[in-house]
């Protein structure tokens, strides 16, 4: 995909995120008004209004996109369809884990949370397309802004572990391999 199509997808993508919702936040006003969610679901924490995803949302959809763009162009665009997986991926992580924890099922929504310190050992779930695709996955459900603040908190957390502590695990492994081989 050349600098031009990308672009394009870009706009249109921001444009979608902004117009879903947006749509979302009408629905909600013209349904009891819109919702308001606390932080870590403690009502004794500030609450956070869902209105504040009609700019949030859209801004890091642009931003996000932007990212992946110049990653895709620095590798020649043979990334494109692995961004478009990372994000489905990511996109359906968000969507399962808020359907879990709308359920009430704190146990598997603990479980799936502590999983992404897993797998970021093996995949690089900091990237911009999957932060994007799990923000948007929760976004219904909490709202632009939480799952926002939760991906840049978790995102340098999730770079360190794959691009250091993988490195160390595999360093390690690889010695005591040698190791194992010579004796």
């Amino acid at each position: 995909m050349d600098d031009r199509s990308f672009s394009r997808v870009r706009l249109v993508g921001t444009a979608c995120v902004a117009a879903a919702e947006w749509a979302f936040l009408a629905w909600q006003h013209a349904h009891g008004g819109v919702s308001s969610h606390h932080f870590l679901d403690r009502a004794d924490m500030p609450a956070i209004s869902n209105g504040w995803g009609a700019l949030v949302l859209p801004g890091m959809a642009w931003f996000l996109l932007g990212r992946v763009q110049r990653r895709v162009a620095s590798h020649g665009g043979a990334s494109t369809r692995g961004a478009a997986v990372g994000f489905l991926g990511a996109l359906c992580f968000g969507v399962l884990l808020s359907v879990f924890f709308t359920r009430g099922d704190d146990q598997v929504t603990g479980t799936m949370f502590e999983s992404l310190f897993l797998v970021a050992l093996v995949v690089p779930i900091y990237r911009a397309e999957y932060l994007l695709g799990f923000v948007l996955g929760m976004g219904y459900t909490f709202g632009g802004v939480l799952p926002g603040v939760v991906s840049s908190v978790l995102a340098p957390v999730l770079w360190v572990i794959h691009r250091y502590l993988r490195t160390g695990l595999l360093f390690l492994g690889r010695r005591l391999v040698g190791r194992a081989s010579r004796a």
